[in-house]
């Protein structure tokens, strides 16, 4: 069985086309995307054993009322609001990152196109063509980037708020 390789040509011919920083882009996206799945899998795999072995804790302490008590029940809902909320600046940073490196792509191939301007003339749009194209397919591939983002990172900060609220509810009305 032969391997396809029309997709892998056609990935190659846009990424041509989008100019090195495209790759950029690309990388940053992939880097947000491994930050957002870990957040994920930190959510439906450790955050549950997370919140068990806190609430374990509280519930193991005689005292519940006193100030030494309230600040250990401070103390546990900030480990656990810490580790929620762990990358997501680090995702948003990303995120913000992506449209930025879409305008750069943009002012990297007007350069082009001026250069090209500047060499040719201005009736030469087929040499044109590759610096407009450089100054498109960044721009919106830094949008894309970011707005496919957005949305999950939006999810993954409410989860971590709604989460630690949760937690830091059941610790107060444990033993109250």
């Amino acid at each position: 069985m032969l391997l396809d390789l029309e997709p892998v040509a056609a990935v190659r011919v846009f990424l041509e086309r989008g100019g090195d920083v495209l790759l950029v882009i690309g990388a940053v996206t992939f880097l947000m995307w491994t930050f957002m799945l870990e957040r994920l899998w930190y959510f439906k795999i450790v955050q549950p054993k997370e919140a068990a072995r806190v609430e374990k804790i509280w519930r193991e302490r005689s005292d519940h009322v006193s100030w030494h008590a309230d600040q250990v029940r401070r103390m546990l809902v900030s480990e656990v609001r810490t580790r929620l909320q762990q990358s997501v600046s680090t995702i948003k940073t990303l995120i913000a990152l992506c449209p930025m490196l879409g305008l750069l792509g943009t002012v990297t191939g007007m350069i082009e196109v001026f250069d090209v301007m500047a060499i040719a003339g201005s009736g030469n749009t087929r040499a044109m063509a590759s610096g407009v194209s450089k100054a498109t397919i960044p721009t919106m591939a830094g949008m894309v980037a970011a707005l496919s983002g957005m949305i999950l990172a939006l999810q993954i900060e409410r989860f971590a708020e709604h989460e630690t609220e949760r937690v830091a509810d059941h610790l107060t009305h444990a033993h109250e």
